[in-house]
């Protein structure tokens, strides 16, 4: 394919050159945005007398064919192309002669770039949230069936408190919401257009750069036409955005991991969501989980890429920034991918109610509501911490527990007990009795389930 500049120019490229310039491998999955950005751009030239309406009519209902042979691979694209930029171009002129010629007046391919990724962005993020909504909607059906299931709480790694399992998945639901938010912020600062920047300058030509943002769907043109071509903090944007989910993605899996272990035994991963070893014939591993945890690695890879690449690039174009799109691609493909694939494997997982409560009713997390026990009797806050601190270390000296530990053992240590502080250290008491909004209630669980709720129908 020849190259729109050979008449500056002597000598042919040499081929590694051309091989190494090349972006058409990764870059050829915007073809619908590209032949999208030129359709609208043909349309506003023709509107503004620009080029003859009839030649904007050809080229759009040839744009049009062309578009509908990639889609049903009947036209291959050119490996040898510098982009899909230009393969689309040299096809159109190779069908239409000079009409096709004329597509390219008053554009660049930097606004033209800039323009696609910034189409094929914006279709992504709606993507990912929806995949976002998808494991939001699992998590409050798992979250509304285990409001009451009890299970400890942790701080250090270490039994802490007694919570719920829906109470601790609709932290999650939290996390996912704000990421959610982030992605709308992202795509509403991404969705300006940048098309009539040309290279850097604008142009001398009478173009409309409402008509095309409108017919593309954005809110208006970028209003600088430097700002427009030279800068990717849309796509840095996204990046961040992308590795915040996985950041939350990769703590759900961290914990589904330890779960799963039978040093926990809270969960049971459904066979489909497992794999087996090939040596140990007891092994169910959890390498969904593993694999997400290890993938958070990669999109912070790619964020950290495209902050580099951009962090001393002078105004306005440079071909580093060709680098953007591998980068962010993996990105959004890796974060689809790991929602995929989470989302049904929470769906399926087996909890394992018993173990957790079990599991709750050891290693003192009723302490604290039995110090508050003391207080409500008048103790000051610190005194009852200290007699309780007392008991938990008599506790573990007998092999007891606060549940089983007699009354007069507690007497001996502080006379304010009195019988009804078995009911105060009832682990469902002690979950229940903290109602204050946002705390492991049932009843609050179940609101925080119901606004999440009404969060994802706002945002249809």
């Amino acid at each position: 394919m020849g190259k729109l500049w050979a008449g500056r120019f002597l000598k042919e490229e040499d081929p590694r050159v051309n091989d190494f310039n090349s972006s058409v491998s990764f870059d050829q999955r915007m073809f619908r945005e590209d032949i999208a950005g030129s359709i609208a751009h043909a349309s506003m030239l023709g509107a503004q007398g620009v080029i003859s309406p009839d030649e904007a009519q050809a080229i759009t209902s040839e744009l049009e064919r062309i578009r509908a042979e990639l889609e049903q691979g009947r036209l291959s694209i050119d490996p040898t192309a510098e982009d899909i930029h230009m393969f689309i171009e040299a096809e159109l002129t190779a069908r239409l002669g000079d009409a096709g010629k004329r597509l390219h007046t008053a554009r660049s391919r930097n606004d033209q770039v800039a323009l696609d990724f910034r189409l094929y962005l914006r279709g992504e993020i709606q993507a990912i949230a929806a995949q976002v909504r998808e494991l939001l909607s699992t998590l409050c059906a798992l979250a509304e069936e285990h409001a009451s299931t009890v299970m400890p709480g942790y701080t250090h790694l270490q039994r802490a408190q007694p919570i719920t399992f829906g109470h601790h998945l609709m932290a999650y639901a939290q996390m996912l919401l704000r990421d959610l938010g982030r992605l709308e912020d992202c795509r509403k600062r991404m969705n300006f257009s940048p098309l009539g920047c040309g290279a850097l300058a604008g142009t001398t030509y009478p173009i409309d750069r409402f008509q095309t943002a409108d017919q593309l769907g954005f809110a208006g043109p970028m209003l600088n036409s430097l700002d427009g071509v030279s800068d990717r903090d849309f796509c840095i944007e996204l990046g961040s955005a992308l590795s915040l989910i996985m950041l939350h993605l990769s703590r759900l899996s961290e914990e589904i991991i330890l779960w799963c272990s039978w040093e926990f035994k809270f969960v049971e991963l459904d066979d489909a969501y497992a794999t087996g070893s090939s040596i140990m014939p007891q092994k169910k591993n959890p390498d969904v989980a593993e694999l997400i945890r290890g993938k958070t690695g990669r999109v912070y890879g790619d964020l950290i890429t495209l902050l580099t690449m951009m962090k001393g690039l002078p105004l306005a174009y440079n071909k580093d920034m060709q680098e953007d799109k591998e980068a962010i691609f993996d990105a959004v493909d890796t974060v689809k991918l790991c929602l995929l694939t989470v989302t049904p494997m929470l769906g399926t997982m087996t909890v394992l109610k018993e173990n957790m409560r079990a599991a709750a009713a050891k290693g003192f997390i009723n302490a604290t509501d039995c110090a508050d026990y003391l207080v409500k009797r008048g103790l000051p806050f610190r005194d009852a911490y200290k007699a309780v601190g007392t008991l938990v270390a008599l506790c573990i000296r007998e092999g007891q527990t606060l549940e089983s530990l007699p009354l007069e053992q507690y007497r001996e240590i502080c006379p304010l007990f009195g019988e009804d502080v078995y009911q105060a250290i009832d682990l469902e008491n002690c979950v229940n009795g903290r109602k204050a909004a946002g705390g492991p209630a049932w009843e609050n669980v179940l609101a925080q389930i119901a606004w999440v709720k009404e969060q994802l129908k706002h945002g249809e």
